[in-house]
């Protein structure tokens, strides 16, 4: 069973409102939850049976990649074996088949990988995917250099309400998309919220040049939404990191320096 789509938007919505809070108690997060059902003339008569549904749902999902990691796992095994038997008998017909099998191996488990760490709308990687590639499994601070960069949306929330949630996500990909073109790592970090993760070549002034480039070049595009148009900008924060530093610190200094340009762009681009 697919979760109710009306719920995904409140959940969404919901989650976007307290996005910026420190903290959130069970009955804050209930309070907003149920301002935003209201607003979709939406009651939940039996919240036991959707949390339920939800959760097949998500269990089915983890069965479903456990169950093809644990096939890929065995595939890999028997691949071997054979390798180290046609080796030993120099089988070149057994090598072959080897080959195929891995050849297909390979692609089983890219799919996996991408199961695991792309974001389902937007198709950048995920948090998930951040941690595991960027932070020492023992220590969780950053092994590699270099420079982050987080780009916020502005008026997001308006876009939401304007044109819908539909629009929204196409412009969440939008700009998904357009981040791309820095030709680095792009992460879906949170609702309306992409971190880009440049290497050492790169200065946080570089970054802001690039970023700023593909702002403008957003800025001046006019997005279709049924009859009407509207823009899209988002802000942009950078900060240089280095091995061993904390992610969680970096982000937050990136985060000072993207609300300082928030301030700027928001004078010139007031609206959608």
């Amino acid at each position: 069973m697919s979760p109710n789509p009306t719920l995904q938007i409140i959940s969404n919505e919901t989650k976007s409102s307290i996005d910026q809070m420190k903290v959130v108690t069970p009955s804050i997060y209930a309070s907003i939850f149920a301002q935003f059902a209201k607003e979709h003339n939406t009651e939940i008569d039996d919240e036991h049976e959707v949390a339920t549904n939800l959760l097949q749902v998500e269990c089915s999902n983890l069965t479903t990649l456990q169950t093809e990691a644990s096939k890929s796992a065995q595939q890999l095994t028997d691949s071997t074996t054979k390798a180290i038997q046609a080796i030993k008998h120099k089988d070149e017909v057994g090598l072959t088949q080897v080959l195929k099998e891995t050849q297909a191996l390979k692609k089983e488990i890219e799919k996996l990988k991408e199961a695991v760490y792309k974001d389902e709308l937007t198709r950048v990687y995920n948090r998930k995917w951040l941690n595991d590639n960027f932070l020492d499994e023992k220590t969780q601070l950053l092994d590699k250099s270099g420079v982050l960069a987080i780009i916020d949306l502005n008026y997001f929330k308006q876009v939401n309400d304007t044109h819908g949630h539909i629009i929204g996500d196409k412009v969440l990909i939008f700009i998904a998309n357009q981040l791309r073109l820095t030709r680095f790592d792009v992460v879906r970090y949170g609702g309306d919220e992409f971190i880009v993760m440049f290497d050492t070549s790169k200065t946080p002034k570089h970054t802001l040049d690039v970023l700023n480039h593909i702002r403008e070049d957003v800025v001046s595009k006019k997005l279709k939404a049924h009859d009407t148009k509207f823009t899209v900008s988002f802000s942009i924060g950078a900060v240089n990191f280095t091995k061993g530093d904390n992610l969680a610190s970096i982000i937050e200094l990136a985060d000072k320096n993207m609300y300082e340009d928030k301030l700027q762009i928001k004078k010139r681009v007031t609206g959608i």
